[in-house]
């Protein structure tokens, strides 16, 4: 499973990714997290507002934090 985190590195931002590793740590799922803080790829993906949360090059979440509950919803969702 390949996830990235989209942001510039601003404390949402940061927050998102620090969430994501302790859901994958929580449900024992091995996935490769990047960071993306490069403006381009950012826009590649046609996201508009950050954060945003990409899991196998799908977009879940954009310009929101999700909530633990929901971010175990879209790791299950990529199983």
């Amino acid at each position: 499973m390949e996830i990235k985190v989209l942001g510039s590195g601003c404390a949402r931002c940061n927050q998102l990714e620090k969430d994501v590793i302790n859901v994958l740590a929580a449900m024992d799922v091995a996935a490769d997290v990047e960071k993306v803080q490069d403006i381009q790829k950012i826009m590649s993906y046609n996201v508009m507002s950050t954060p945003a949360l990409i899991i196998n090059g799908k977009v879940k979440a954009a310009g929101r934090v999700p909530r633990t509950a929901e971010l175990k919803k879209f790791i299950n969702e990529e199983l």
